[in-house]
């Protein structure tokens, strides 16, 4: 199977031969990373079998976020971590996108537009829905920023898993109706307009044309049923990464082939770029150094945690004692070890191997 990794292993130093001097550092760190993981370079340990004489080398991972490799295990880990926050309501996901014509400047301005499209949109949201029309209270909103499509071309927004109600300023919780939490239409425009006075505040809306601020933007909303179906929905989306290594058919002549789902037909396409122009596309997903992708506002707040536990109390009031719920359920994790792969027995570690000195960036 071909992986991210051999493709910039057999491509990477050409890549930064030609491109390294306007190379973001977060994009050659990534690079590096991915193209050492799991290999000599950073270590791991030796495991040997008495059973049957097997001998099994364990590399360490490079635990960056944007590796293929690195990522599948930690959403199940997250998602133990937000059980505690859940509301007994119903949620919705809400998605915002950045139209076409902003998309070059977001990605030579990403950490900026990126923390204006997290800001505009849940101002919008959290106004809206301030309402009492729609739902008169503060929502809980967990967003995470994804900025690509599946056949890796560049398309920044944000998704939202947001509690079906909110809690009044009386501190009073106001649900919301079932199927429906606020109107799209008018939450496109709220947000096209914040997009655009914070852009302008921020001095990047200079060359942008005017016909942007006129014309309809993408914002998307629908149910999504209970608190651990939501956040079982949006938990890959944040350890996803641009483009997973099973989905890599072949790497030959310096050229790269892989498949993906076509959206509005659900059918599985090819896709086949140049080595150089699929470590293009992988690269501009990378996101800025300590940049945060998962945030939280209203309700799921650190800062509200006491407004969350009050909404908590009062949607549990009628809860009958002793009856668990989503978030009370404690799932046993069997106990990790080392098996060996051609008898099944247990192995014995017998030496931890060091990790290579790093080379100069």
């Amino acid at each position: 199977m071909v992986e991210v990794a051999d493709i910039f292993r057999a491509h990477g130093e050409e890549y930064r031969a030609k491109f390294g001097q306007r190379m973001l550092p977060s994009h050659l760190r990534a690079m590096r990373a991915i193209e050492s993981c799991r290999t000599p370079a950073l270590g791991g340990q030796v495991y040997y079998c008495e059973d049957c004489d097997e001998t099994l080398f364990s590399y360490h991972s490079c635990k960056n976020r944007h590796c293929p490799k690195c990522q599948n295990h930690q959403a199940q880990e997250w998602l133990e971590k937000q059980k505690e926050l859940l509301l007994p309501v119903n949620y919705f996901l809400v998605t915002f996108t950045l139209p076409d014509e902003l998309r070059q400047l977001a990605r030579s301005n990403q950490r900026e537009v990126y923390n204006l499209l997290f800001r505009a949109s849940a101002e919008a949201l959290q106004q809206l829905a301030a309402d009492p029309r729609f739902v008169g209270g503060q929502l809980g909103m967990v967003g995470v920023l994804h900025t690509w499509t599946r056949a890796l071309v560049y398309h920044p927004h944000v998704h939202y898993i947001v509690s079906g109600g909110g809690l009044e300023t009386e501190g009073r919780w106001r649900a919301s109706r079932e199927n429906f939490l606020v109107p799209v239409e008018a939450l496109s425009m709220l947000f096209r307009a914040k997009v655009r006075d914070q852009m302008k505040k921020a001095g990047l809306a200079d060359d942008i044309e005017e016909r942007v601020w006129k014309k309809d933007w993408v914002v998307h909303s629908e149910p999504v049923g209970s608190g651990e179906s939501a956040f079982k929905y949006l938990a890959p989306y944040i350890f996803r990464v641009a483009i997973s290594n099973n989905r890599i058919l072949k790497l030959e002549e310096g050229r790269v082939t892989f498949c993906y789902k076509e959206s509005a037909t659900d059918k599985i396409r090819t896709c086949t770029l140049s080595a150089e122009e699929f470590i293009r596309r992988f690269l501009q997903h990378v996101l800025p150094e300590r940049f945060v992708k998962v945030r939280c506002y209203g309700l799921m707040s650190p800062t509200n945690r006491d407004l969350l536990e009050e909404a908590r109390q009062q949607l549990s009031a009628g809860k009958k004692e002793g009856e668990p719920s989503e978030s009370e359920e404690i799932v046993e994790e069997p106990k990790q070890c080392r098996l060996c792969p051609r008898c099944g027995k247990e192995m014995k570690l017998i030496e931890r191997l060091r990790a290579r000195s790093r080379e100069p960036p």
